[in-house]
């Protein structure tokens, strides 16, 4: 079993060796593996990795493949969010943004080729044909108009507007915790788990994937631009909802930590229902450090 660093590792090599041979233009390339290989925590990839490891499967080309698949998308969603039109950022991993660099027509046009290539990658390899369908299909749900994209644009329509908790927990589930759950259920299409298992690991991603959006938006109230690669403190001046806004940095620590808990009861589940060792979970659930 790999740990989190190895994986890591793999998954940074993995994306720099292969994304060339998909891409047609120079600077169109030099746009797209900016981004991708800027850094970034891998979490996505890292978790689809580390549940097919946990059930028995091996992180050969063809699972590399399909499993990377979700940074590329992660990515493209990163340098559109960043774009004039949508935050408007200047700095993601501690570098300039991608618009910043190369203008937005550029970037726009790099988002698009790594959402393209990500389904590409997904079909562009030696898994069974209904393993890629399924996993194409559950992308493109949790990345599309009924998942992200929609949390984005829920994002957008909230500024200026005071959400109920409900709300912004919705629209957070969609705008992060869809993808992070994905990324968890695609261990269990790739290794073919039986539904009740596969809607666990789900649940589990969209648990974490919570934690994730409540932390970020801590982080940026207590956190430094060093921290994070990024700006802090922009979200209360752009009147975005968030947790600490909503319900103050103590009340979004007990909602941080609600979601931890209900995380590690899925866990549970998860050990209960298959008869496997889930601890490789925990190094996901300790990267909350307040």
């Amino acid at each position: 079993m790999l740990e989190l660093k190895e994986l890591k590792e793999q998954i940074d090599q993995f994306l720099e060796q292969q994304m060339p041979s998909d891409i047609d233009q120079p600077t169109l390339a030099s746009s797209m593996e900016y981004s991708v290989n800027a850094g970034g925590k891998r979490l996505r990839p890292a978790l689809t990795l580390t549940t097919v490891q946990i059930f028995g499967g091996q992180l050969n080309q063809n699972v590399m493949k399909a499993s990377t698949a979700i940074e590329l998308l992660h990515t493209y969603s990163l340098i559109h969010d960043d774009l004039p039109a949508m935050d408007n950022d200047d700095l993601r991993r501690g570098k300039p943004t991608n618009h910043k660099k190369f203008g937005a027509g550029m970037a726009t046009l790099a988002g698009d080729g790594l959402l393209t290539m990500a389904f590409q990658w997904l079909t562009d390899n030696q898994l069974p044909t209904e393993t890629q369908a399924e996993l194409t299909l559950a992308l493109a749900k949790a990345a599309g108009p009924a998942g992200m994209v929609a949390g984005q644009a829920r994002d957008i329509e909230g500024e200026h507007q005071n959400l109920t908790l409900e709300q912004l927990r919705y629209l957070h589930r969609q705008k992060t915790g869809d993808l992070l759950s994905y990324a968890v259920l695609a261990g269990g299409i790739i290794t073919k788990q039986d539904s009740t298992t596969k809607n666990l690991l789900a649940d589990f991603g969209a648990q974490f994937g919570l934690a994730f959006q409540i932390y970020d938006d801590l982080m940026d109230v207590v956190g430094t631009a060093k921290q994070m690669g990024k700006a802090v403190h922009k979200d209360a001046s752009e009147h975005k909802n968030t947790y600490p806004g909503l319900l103050g940095i103590q009340g979004a620590e007990e909602q941080l930590h609600l979601a931890l808990k209900q995380a590690k009861k899925t866990q549970k589940k998860l050990v209960d229902k298959t008869g496997h060792d889930f601890s490789a979970y925990d190094q996901f659930l300790a990267y909350f450090k307040l």
